[in-house]
């Protein structure tokens, strides 16, 4: 099992099953995969993979979610685990979101919905090359 997982967050299950295919296809087993439907839940998961010495290397997360706003998320993430390589990924960001996450939580990318399949699985090479 690897020790080492892209975390995808969207309060939208079709687009968490669509990141499971692109990714799954572009990476095959060489990661592990989790899903959360809000930002609470990513935050208890990477508390766990903590617990279990799974290293979260790419964290993929909307912006419009009930209860904690994606830039808002990015930031307490990058809080606790600074390492984790931070991509934005939503349609409905404003700039000053995408500013606050870039200047306080370290945002490697900002990508809109829908996005460009290659676009996604490139930025995720590209970061991972940092890891």
């Amino acid at each position: 099992m690897s020790d080492a997982a892209i975390l995808c967050v969207d309060d939208e299950a079709t687009i968490l099953k669509s990141l499971e295919i692109e990714l799954q296809d572009a990476f095959g087993d060489m990661y592990l995969y989790e899903f959360a439907e809000s930002a609470d839940e990513a935050l208890e998961i990477i508390e766990e993979f903590g617990e279990d010495d799974v290293r979260v290397l790419i964290l993929v997360s909307d912006w419009l979610m009930p209860g904690m706003k994606g830039d808002e998320f990015l930031i307490k993430v990058h809080q606790i685990k600074p390492e984790i390589i931070k991509v934005m990924l939503t349609g409905q960001a404003d700039e000053d979101a995408i500013e606050r996450a870039k200047s306080q939580a370290n945002l490697y990318q900002y990508l809109q919905k829908p996005w460009k399949n290659e676009e996604l699985i490139e930025t995720i090479r590209s970061a991972l090359s940092q890891t």
